[in-house]
């Protein structure tokens, strides 16, 4: 099976064109380490609190700062002051819209590790809590259809 994409247009021959301003490269910008990916994950398993970030994660406290200063830089995260009673102000982490946004990007990565990594998937799934069936990343165009790499083209965006 082909699992390449199609190129179209000027973007065919491949030899023809350079990936500039390519948007994945980019991407990784934003997010260019395993522990920011991992600090996501955490985010969207409701860490809010800095010393938990760190040892869920497993990274050291310095680290950890850099990597959530990092974030909220890119606008992934948002810092906000807490308080609990009896207790100094302090900060915690959410997620802002644009960092939810990266939950299929993480849930993609899940499915992929559990099908390619681990023979017994990984320890955890994510189940629709509305039927309990289980969620799967998958590719649609805008009219509804399922589609896999093979079915797509790459064209020059319409300006």
């Amino acid at each position: 099976m082909e699992h390449t994409l199609h190129l179209t247009g000027s973007l065919e021959p491949r030899g023809a064109w350079k990936a500039d301003r390519c948007t994945i490269a980019r991407s990784l910008e934003v997010i260019p380490t395993r522990s920011a990916f991992l600090i996501l994950r955490e985010a969207f398993y409701g860490t809010t609190r800095f010393a938990d970030f760190a040892a869920r994660v497993g990274i050291s406290e310095p680290v950890a700062a850099a990597r959530l200063r990092e974030l909220v830089d890119q606008g992934l995260l948002a810092r906000e002051d807490y308080r609990e009673p009896g207790q100094r102000t302090r900060q915690r982490y959410r997620l802002t819209e644009k960092g939810a946004e990266l939950f299929p990007v993480l849930v993609a990565l899940m499915q992929w590790g559990d099908r390619w990594l681990d023979e017994h998937g990984g320890p955890v799934e994510l189940r629709h809590h509305g039927c309990d069936e289980r969620v799967e990343v998958e590719l649609r165009c805008a009219a509804g259809h399922a589609v896999d790499a093979s079915e797509l083209d790459l064209v020059r965006r319409r300006s």
